[in-house]
């Protein structure tokens, strides 16, 4: 009988397969629908055969070894309950995409540059969670990175998108290095390959130490943590939007994947310390990325902001964990641990349905600059309602999953003090208040998103032209908002779902949900603290129901109407409108000195001048300025000072070339 790891390899086979029939007729008219049906086909196989090994063998592993890759060694391919998790996650994803695609990307300018590369960057993902050895491992990592950069430059005529690919591969490279840092250390003096070995070896406090960092360096970097994130807010915009909805959603949590499965499998018993230094990372990463979102007025970068932030929650509830498992609390770090995974699958559905809805505005009206948008409910009604979902779930209000995954995160959090650590149990506290300020302004964050973009009158001529988009793009939208409804109301569901995932790599799992009565969820214990979504639910239709029948039925017959009030002006015009900076203003005045370095000037003209005021706001990314600039600086001083390498004469290479060897034979010389 074949296995299922054997089985599943065959999905990024035809994926591969899918994506060179798309170069020889990606300029076909009918090459959209056959590529991205197939994908769709593919994915969805995926899906249910990992959503069967999850549901009937959920404990069982499923390895193999092909003969590929490295002489006498071989690729290896694993499948457990977290890579079968990410599978799911990466799958569903790309069937949504998928489905997305299919209307979308008849708009599509240039297809013969992105319908070759979408397979492939779906089949390195799958690579990348189903790989068993740090050959396999990196190999497909570099393969999903390159795919996904060569998505990136589709759009490649536009100077913006050029700098944001090149920005992308420079900082996809320097993680696939770290990453390859971390795996020769795993491996040690035998120079095994295999996760299996690295599994066993278990490296002492100094190695261990180091290989986190570098974990932090690679798989962050792919993630978006702060000060890693300088990649992401240029590559998604500049990518086609259902792309953007894959990287953000998809290939962000596949960067998760990789963390998890060294930090948490490959590494062994984690340092108290570890939880302390990925629980600063991802409270800071979660603060300053939903503030860079408040700050933005183009669409596509306000989201890609807002994955930090989400990338930031997750991996603050590893570090709690971390810092639990450390401590030899088992059922709190299995409560953490969940929340981490439950808040991947959450943020792939909303942030996906974001982007998604995103990509439906920018198709119908050519604009991303919500400065230049407004007006858009009464012409893209489904649309809009479909974003709202999509704004709401990710603002962390119930009754929408966004609320479960990080009601549970903060009931870890009040598990910190059985801490025994005086610095964890400052430290977790601190890092909860910057979770809860993150959830705040994530909630103003789209309440900008959601009115400046589809309420008030339209800010240009293009909104007033606009209609709905295809079905396609529409179901695919309606479905991420079903999800994102049921995984809130539902959420006993999921969270038995990721037990398979939790008992191997915590050693506890959380109490079974579903034998909760009414469908509750109860983290630890019933007399702590539960959530019960379903009921929420319905007391907020009924509420909602009753709440505008009578408004309707007792109160119409008093309805007066009026002029509304234009803050001293006689006509409204939609110049006079809030705008995205405007909204922000009051955010930015608060934390724009230490933050951004915001600066705002205003010139007014002289008295008695017919020229309007104007107000000047500089945002400074702090961490761009600080870290990247100097080193590209530094980089363009060597390279013009080595370019001069290139003029030798014949017998100054030779001299070189002899003290280079001569220095080489030294340093063997002297090499204890």
């Amino acid at each position: 009988m074949i296995s299922t790891v054997a089985l599943l390899l065959w999905g990024p086979a035809a994926l591969l397969g899918t994506a060179i029939l798309a170069g020889v007729v990606s300029r076909r008219a009918s090459a959209t629908r056959l590529v991205y049906g197939a994908a769709l086909v593919i994915s969805v196989a995926l899906l249910v055969t990992v959503a069967g090994h999850l549901a009937g063998r959920p404990g069982e592993v499923s390895a193999i070894t092909l003969p590929l890759g490295l002489p006498w060694t071989g690729a290896r391919f694993r499948l457990d309950g977290l890579s079968a998790f990410f599978l799911v996650v990466v799958n569903l994803g790309g069937a949504i995409t998928s489905l997305y695609g299919l209307g979308y990307g008849r708009h599509e300018s240039q297809p013969h540059r992105v319908l070759p590369f979408y397979p492939a960057f779906l089949a390195g993902m799958n690579l990348v969670v189903l790989a068993n050895d740090a050959f396999a491992f990196l190999l497909s990592w570099e393969f999903m990175s390159l795919a996904s950069w060569a998505l990136v430059m589709s759009h490649h005529r536009d100077e913006a998108n050029r700098r944001a690919a090149y920005i992308y591969l420079v900082m996809a490279s320097f993680g696939t290095l770290a990453l390859l840092l971390a795996f020769g250390l795993l491996a040690g003096p035998a120079g095994t390959y295999a996760f299996d070995a690295m599994r066993a070896a278990q490296p002492g406090p100094l190695a261990a130490g180091v290989v986190l960092a570098l974990m932090l360096l690679g798989a962050g970097s792919k993630a978006g943590l702060v000060p890693l994130h300088a990649w992401l807010p240029l590559a998604h915009p500049a990518a086609p939007s259902h792309v953007s909805a894959l990287m953000s959603g998809i290939m962000t949590k596949v960067a998760i994947y990789g963390f998890i499965r060294v930090v948490f499998d490959l590494l062994g018993a984690p340092a108290w310390w570890s939880g302390v230094v990925v629980l600063l990372l991802g409270g800071t990463t979660a603060v300053l990325g939903i503030l860079y979102a408040l700050m933005e007025k183009d669409l596509k970068r306000l989201l890609a902001y807002s994955t930090i932030e989400n990338i930031g929650v997750i991996f603050a509830s590893l570090g709690l964990a971390l810092a639990f498992k450390a401590n030899a609390m088992p059922s709190a770090a299995a409560l953490a641990f969940t929340a981490a995974l439950f808040h991947v699958l959450n943020h792939s559905f909303f942030k996906s349905l974001l982007f998604f809805g995103a990509g439906a505005v920018l198709t119908a009206t050519g604009e991303r600059d919500m400065e230049k948008l407004g007006g858009l409910i009464h012409r893209m009604p489904v649309t809009s309602f479909v974003f709202l979902v999509g704004c709401v779930s990710i603002s962390a209000l119930p009754p929408f999953n966004g609320f479960a995954s990080e009601w549970l995160a903060f009931q870890a959090i009040l598990q910190s003090p059985q801490l025994p650590q005086w610095g964890l149990k400052v430290i977790v506290p601190a890092v909860g208040g910057m979770l809860a300020l993150s959830a705040a302004l994530a909630a103003a964050c789209f309440v900008k998103a959601f009115g400046i973009t589809f309420l008030g009158r339209p800010r240009s001529a293009a909104v007033e032209r606009t209609h709905e988009v295809d079905r396609w793009s529409l179901a695919a939208m309606a479905v991420l908002a079903i999800f994102c409804l049921l995984a809130g109301i539902l959420p006993g569901f999921v969270i038995d779902g990721l037990s398979p995932v939790t008992l191997p790599l915590i050693g506890d799992r959380m109490p079974v949900q579903t034998a909760q009565p009414w469908l509750s969820i109860v983290p630890i214990a019933e007399s702590r603290s539960s959530y019960n979504g379903l009921l929420v639910f319905v007391f907020i239709t009924i509420s909602a129901s009753l709440a505008a029948f009578f408004i309707h039925r007792f109160a119409s017959h008093a309805l007066r109407r009026g002029i509304a009030w234009g803050c001293g002006f006689a006509e409204t015009a939609p110049a006079a409108q809030y705008t995205a900076v405007s909204f922000a203003q009051p955010i930015r005045r608060v934390f724009g000195s230490f933050a951004f370095r915001a600066r705002e000037t205003v010139e007014m003209p002289a008295p008695g001048s017919l020229e309007p005021a104007r107000i000047k706001i500089d945002i400074h990314d702090v961490a761009w300025e600080t870290f990247y600039q100097p080193i590209t600086g530094a980089i363009d001083f060597a390279t013009e000072r080595l370019n001069y390498l290139q003029f030798l004469t014949i017998r100054r290479y030779l001299t070189l070339v002899f003290l280079y060897l001569v220095i080489l034979l030294l340093v063997l010389a002297l090499w204890p």
